[in-house]
């Protein structure tokens, strides 16, 4: 009431709000150079590949900064957790920058993948910064909102990305997609400054010890999944040993990073971070392939190959916006997984069919566009979850664990589909197309049956920040 009696009308706050705009349109920014950096590899990678006669090693074009960032994201979540994350987030944007500087004029598949590899590792620490930003800025009743918010920053990425870098690439060169993705990201980051002095350090007394042990299991674990992804390159032997070596050591030094009972998908967060990384594995391992299918099989050019991600992008924006306006109630976690890991199945068996049957690419562009909604539902809400089963002292640990799951999840799907992909023959030979497709299938089916073991999930706090 005023002091005339007259009523007012309650301000809601909103991640627009004044106390929030800018924090999140920060953060959204650096959301959207990642989603135009990975849009644009995966429309341009099969020129860049047949530029540097390293077809053989497409996987791991996409997996090696995955892999990288598993170790970038742990030493990221312990050194946040000890010193509060400002000076992590400057790190970690300076490799980015600097790995995609040796990207850019890489003239060689060699230093082009070692360049990933640094890009990958500062990707992966300031995804952990992201999160932890997120649990520290934001009031709880804002998290959903922040995360689809998230989701939705890829979307004109996806409208416009992989145009921009089929085009680019057909008039130019692909070098200069990557010079523009590095511009991009230097303005983004500059817009998230402000936003870091949020992330102080905890009391001296509340400050963890450095985790050197875990640290060392997480580079373990990215030789590991690296070792899968080059296993295609190596003579069948060779190739045998390192697809077992690969496994094993990736069983082992996975387990030390993630909540415990993890891969055994446990209730609570460990069914939540595993289902992150199963979505990862399954979508994301296939979607490399998507504009590859396209163009080594329709003949469509770069541009028009990308066109199957920009459909996608209009479901993520339909998706995004809906997923903002359902509350809990209305969509309880378990079926809302349900229905994301049905809708991505239902554009793995349209990829399926296309590469097995010939059928006409409305098929597939119809199916793509199914699930990137299914993405779209899912993600947002493991986010959401993580953050509810974890408290402050933990926020960076739970962070990059889902993470890690989500990064190790894409690069395990990615050695799988090379794997495949490789000794089917190729882009000369439609069984291998539809052999990575049918794989990342039975991945998402394992998935279903996880959603089953998600237990009961504790309510929001009433703390609003």
């Amino acid at each position: 009431m005023t002091t005339d009696g007259r009523a007012t009308r309650a301000t809601r706050t909103t991640l627009f709000s004044r106390r929030y705009a800018l924090s999140t349109i920060g953060m959204v920014a650096i959301v959207g150079v990642a989603a135009f950096q990975n849009l644009a590899m995966t429309t341009i990678m099969p020129v860049i590949s047949r530029d540097l006669h390293g077809e053989t090693l497409y996987s791991l074009s996409f997996a090696a900064p995955l892999a990288a960032g598993v170790p970038g994201m742990v030493l990221a979540g312990n050194w946040t957790d000890r010193a509060g994350g400002r000076v992590v987030a400057w790190v970690s944007a300076m490799l980015f920058a600097i790995g995609t500087a040796v990207v850019m004029l890489a003239p060689t598949m060699p230093v082009f993948l070692a360049g990933r590899l640094v890009e990958g590792f500062g990707a992966g620490a300031i995804d952990v910064v992201l999160y932890v930003l997120v649990a520290r800025v934001f009031p709880e009743d804002l998290h959903g909102p922040v995360f689809a918010g998230f989701a939705a920053a890829w979307v004109v990425p996806a409208l416009v990305g992989p145009a921009i870098a089929g085009y680019v690439t057909e008039l130019a060169s692909w070098h200069w997609v990557f010079a523009g993705a590095l511009a991009i990201a230097v303005v983004a980051f500059a817009l998230l400054v402000p936003t870091l002095r949020h992330l102080r350090p905890p009391a001296p007394e509340l400050r963890p010890p450095w985790q050197r042990a875990r640290i060392g299991w997480s580079v373990a674990a990215a030789v590991a999944v690296l070792l899968l992804n080059v296993a295609p390159d190596l003579p069948v032997v060779f190739r045998v040993l390192a697809v077992v070596v690969g496994i094993v050591g990736a069983w082992f030094a996975l387990r030390p990073l993630l909540p415990r009972r993890t891969l055994t998908a446990g209730p609570g967060l460990p069914s939540v971070v595993l289902l992150r990384g199963v979505l990862a594995a399954g979508f994301f391992g296939s979607e490399a392939y998507v504009p590859f299918l396209l163009q080594a099989q329709h003949g469509l050019s770069a541009s028009d190959a990308g066109l199957a991600l920009t459909v996608s992008a209009l479901s993520w924006a339909s998706a995004s916006w809906l997923h903002g306006r359902l509350g809990e109630h209305r969509l309880p976690a378990a079926r809302l997984f349900g229905i994301g890991l049905t809708l991505v199945l239902v554009s793995l068996v349209s990829a399926l069919a296309v590469a097995a049957w010939d059928l006409p690419v409305w098929v597939l562009l119809a199916g793509w566009f199914v699930g990137g909604a299914g993405i779209v539902f899912a993600f947002p809400r493991t986010s959401m979850l993580t953050l509810r089963f974890s408290t402050e002292g933990d926020d960076g640990f739970a962070s990059s664990a889902l993470t890690i799951a989500d990064a190790a999840g894409s690069v395990v799907g990615l050695a799988v589909a090379g794997l495949l992909f490789t000794s089917a023959g190729g882009r000369d030979h439609p069984v291998a197309f539809a052999l990575v497709f049918a794989a990342m299938i039975v991945i998402t089916l394992v998935g279903l049956a996880a959603v089953r073991r998600l237990g009961p999930v504790p309510p929001p706090s009433s703390v609003t920040g």
